[in-house]
């Protein structure tokens, strides 16, 4: 049987590593996983307490409504108002969704169509590529690493209908100013394209950088939306809670469609999340805090072993050049041989599109110690 759209899309290649990954730990082997992005930092205790005693509420088993309940719309503006700057309408300039990735998609759904471009900046986090793909739209990828001089170009050549940017940027960790955030506000109000940022490492960041958000531009609430999330900042992933904020006829028209597919998360969950958002508003630096002492340990260790990296001022990554004398394995077989050798699993970073494949991800998502001990093994590789 043929497929519809998925046939389509590029290979995903980090399912090679994460295959070996498990082959190794069936044999016994201690693995450490530096590849997926998944945090193990617990969410706030009092998310947890405030979900236990809102899911024995049988009212709350039942369906919610797609846009998301009143009063977590109203804690994320309250929360925007006071950590950004940024004042929105809970009523018109916010939806919420499941997850900032399912965001994503369905808005995709309700603002191309075939023949529509969108702009990504390349490597870029999957869902970024892929998602205007299946909603049947082609995508121009200027290198991520020209910064705003290249999306502009390409937006000037294209002629986009949406530009999709995401500051601090997962894979490569690069940040953006306030500055930079005006002049994609201005190019898109001047070409007359959406504007969307995955907002996903808002809280992330580290050496007195602040990342802004594009709805604090002027003029930023004409042309643009941003995907926030508590999956990174609040260390809340697997509850899957995000939300679509700014323009309100885009969110607005995301809202409707919603309506037929959805109906948000768990109800407990948004009553968890509202209070989280109200109540634990120091959570995120908590977090931040754990990843950079782990940041710092991981550039230590690779210094050590004889393979500097820069030292990223956002996300929960560390995107690194590969070691000059095993540059020609390209990122996926260096993947697998720190993985069959060294026991440690990262992100190839061909994965995440072209101009990605110089480099693997690792993820911060074990301990100190367990860095420690991952950042030997790789001396012992490099020093073969």
């Amino acid at each position: 049987m043929k497929f519809c759209r998925i046939d389509d899309l590029p290979p995903y290649v980090f399912a090679t590593v994460d295959q070996l990954k498990r082959e190794l730990r069936r044999q016994g082997r201690d693995v450490i996983d530096l590849g997926f992005g998944n945090p193990d930092i617990p969410s706030p205790p009092v998310a947890v307490e405030k979900l236990r005693e809102a899911a024995l509420n049988p009212r709350n088993h039942r369906y919610s409504v797609s846009r998301g309940i009143d009063q977590l719309r109203h804690a994320i503006a309250e929360h925007y108002e006071r950590r950004f700057g940024v004042a929105l309408d809970a009523e018109t300039q916010v939806a919420s969704t499941i997850g900032a990735k399912e965001g994503l998609a369905h808005l995709m759904w309700v603002l191309v169509e075939d023949g529509d471009l969108v702009v990504v900046p390349t490597p870029a986090y999957p869902i970024h590529r892929v998602a205007p793909r299946l909603a049947g739209a082609a995508v121009v990828t200027p290198a991520a690493d020209g910064g705003i001089d290249a999306i502009a170009d390409a937006v000037r050549e294209a002629r986009p209908k949406v530009v999709i940017v995401s500051y601090p940027h997962n894979p490569t960790t690069a940040v953006a100013t306030r500055d930079d955030m005006q002049r994609l506000v201005d190019l898109a109000r001047e070409r007359e394209f959406l504007l969307i940022h995955d907002f996903a490492y808002a809280d992330v960041a580290f050496d007195g950088h602040e990342p802004p958000s594009i709805l604090a531009a002027d003029g930023a609430l004409e042309c643009a939306v941003e995907l926030y999330s508590l999956t990174k900042s609040f260390s809340m992933a697997g509850w899957r809670v995000g939300f679509v904020l700014g323009r309100p006829d885009v969110v607005g028209a995301l809202a409707k469609l919603k309506s037929y597919l959805d109906y948000v998360t768990f109800q407990p969950i948004q009553i968890a999340s509202t209070v989280t958002l109200r109540e634990a508003g120091d959570y995120p630096a908590e977090v931040c805090e754990i990843y950079r002492s782990r940041r710092d340990a991981l550039i230590r260790g690779l210094e050590r072993a004889g393979w500097p990296v820069e030292s990223p001022r956002g996300t929960m990554f560390v995107w690194a050049p590969l070691p000059e004398r095993l540059r020609g394995l390209g990122s996926l077989e260096f993947a697998l041989r720190l993985a069959r050798d060294a026991h440690v699993a990262v992100s190839p970073g061909i994965g995440f599109g072209d101009g990605g494949d110089g480099h693997v991800r690792f993820a911060l998502v074990e301990n100190e110690q367990r860095i420690g001990q991952a950042t030997r093994a790789i001396r012992r590789l490099l020093h073969q």
